[in-house]
């Protein structure tokens, strides 16, 4: 037997569209963390970058379980001494830039290092219906369908 490594010119990469609204934030962070590596592929390498490019819209929809809106703290250094700050997820939410709630929750999911940060360029996240990438001709990936515990109604 052999092992297969795949090579940069077999890594065949897709567009994938993802709605986020009243999806299950971890669920689908989990579900989006393992296709931006490629896991999904038979070809998987570990070293190499053979995931898909994921676009999340209604990033500001997503849904949160339990008391997590009020309970989960964000917490940020700003480098000074005593300058620890933090935020709760139902703030980000509600805030200037509620994309970033979906954004960490995949960034935590992926690996640490080079690749790990090469891989979340290929995360695409948008508040509205709207994005740039009509052209990429993405494939709608439901998420919600998947399971019946990853959609979560108001």
């Amino acid at each position: 037997m052999k092992t297969y490594t795949a090579r940069p010119g077999d890594i065949d990469r897709k567009w994938f569209i993802i709605d986020a609204e009243g999806v299950v934030l971890g669920r689908m962070a989990a579900i989006i963390a393992a296709r931006l590596r490629g896991k999904h592929k038979p070809m998987f390498t570990p070293h190499m970058d053979c995931g898909d490019h994921i676009i999340v819209i209604n990033a500001e929809k997503v849904q949160l379980t339990g008391k997590k809106l009020k309970d989960k703290i964000y917490y940020r250094h700003t480098g000074y001494p005593g300058g620890i700050k933090s935020v709760t997820a139902g703030k980000v939410l509600e805030g200037k830039h509620p994309e970033r709630v979906v954004e960490k929750a995949v960034q935590r999911m992926i690996p640490k290092g080079p690749l790990g940060r090469q891989v979340l360029t290929k995360l695409k996240v948008y508040v509205g219906t709207d994005h740039p990438h009509e052209a990429q001709q993405p494939e709608v990936l439901d998420v919600a369908a998947m399971n019946d515990k990853n959609k979560r109604s108001a």
